[in-house]
């Protein structure tokens, strides 16, 4: 007999928070039985969307068949909202980053490590098909021993100035995700980070603290090298692109563009635009993180990325946001 799906509830309704809770509304495996935001016109067009009642977090977290939280609220609530779950014993799907202090999740660990209920910390790049096929190739040897992995995280325009002293900054916010995809395809941890980083796009990023364009050279205890290329403007969409060269070759993971369809005539070749950001661009990737949501729910698996991912890629952004600041390289275990 099927086993009836997992009732679960979300926290957020904003950007990331609809991606996901159309995306568990739509699992066969998952009921999105509760919404909570604080913004009641925006929890009531949303719940009424997904079929969701609009719910206090008390409320959901009191229900005894309530199986897990989707916390997906602004960032500076994730790690109290993720620990009052997980001490309820609702597992947990987590929007990244899991917190912005470094410091806190430290402090917390303990708490973490006394958790009876799993948690998932969403980096959603493992999920997507391309790169899990890139990483596939290189542990079956077909490019030999990975030497170096060179990543291109480009976004296609700068985000509005008022996002920025909230965002955690460049590092945190935005290349924290190319942190994980390098600790997920080297499989070992960076020892040093050394990054030089400008702010060439908008001046009012730059009155805000940040900086908006970045390279970093991550280096492993063995000697591989990592370059992660960043920037918050390409002009000519979301450019995400991983190489990985190796002893007897290169894999390599290009650009998903919009359609496979060519034009090819006197003009010259005509192809398809790059997706124009992430939530296309990484659509199948969401979709699959929550389905993995299910199989952690189902007993099936472990969380692929949790509290440990999250302290290491932090740590990370740590070290390239003091690397920026000394001219010098980082070593992570000074972090």
């Amino acid at each position: 007999m099927p086993r009836p799906p997992f009732k679960v509830a979300q926290l957020g309704a904003g950007r990331m928070g609809m991606t996901h809770g159309r995306n568990a509304a739509a699992n066969p495996r998952l009921d999105l039985a509760y919404l909570i935001d604080p913004r009641a016109d925006v929890a009531v067009g949303f719940a009424g969307e997904i079929g969701a009642a609009v719910a206090s977090f008390d409320e959901a977290l009191a229900d005894p068949d309530l199986a897990g939280v989707i916390v997906a609220s602004s960032t500076d609530t994730h790690l109290q909202a993720v620990l009052a779950c997980l001490t309820a014993g609702k597992a947990v799907f987590c929007e990244k980053p899991l917190d912005l202090e470094l410091s806190r999740l430290r402090d917390s660990e303990a708490a973490f490590a006394a958790a009876k209920a799993p948690l998932y910390v969403a980096f959603n790049r493992r999920f997507d098909p391309q790169f899990q096929a890139l990483k596939a190739k290189i542990a079956a040897g077909e490019v030999g021993t990975l030497e170096t992995l060179h990543l291109i995280s480009h976004d296609p325009q700068a985000p509005p100035a008022d996002f920025i002293p909230t965002s955690g900054g460049l590092f945190r916010d935005f290349t924290i995700h190319d942190f994980d995809t390098a600790r997920w395809l080297l499989e070992e941890e960076p020892v040093e980070v050394f990054t030089w980083a400008s702010a060439l796009v908008d001046p009012a990023i730059a009155a805000a603290g940040d900086v908006d364009t970045a390279r970093t050279i991550l280096t492993t205890g063995s000697g591989r090298l990592c370059v992660i290329s960043n920037t918050r403007r390409s002009g000519y969409g979301y450019d995400q692109r991983v190489e990985a060269y190796g002893s007897a070759g290169v894999a390599m993971a290009g650009n998903v563009h919009v359609s496979t369809v060519e034009t090819w005539n006197a003009a010259g070749a005509h192809a398809a635009p790059i997706h124009a950001g992430f939530a296309d661009r990484y659509g199948d990737a969401y979709r699959r993180e929550m389905d993995h949501f299910a199989d952690v729910l189902a007993g099936e698996t472990a969380p692929l990325t949790g509290y440990d991912a999250s302290v290491r890629s932090l740590a990370l952004a740590e070290a390239a946001r003091r690397s920026v600041q000394t001219g010098a390289p980082v070593k992570v275990a000074d972090i």
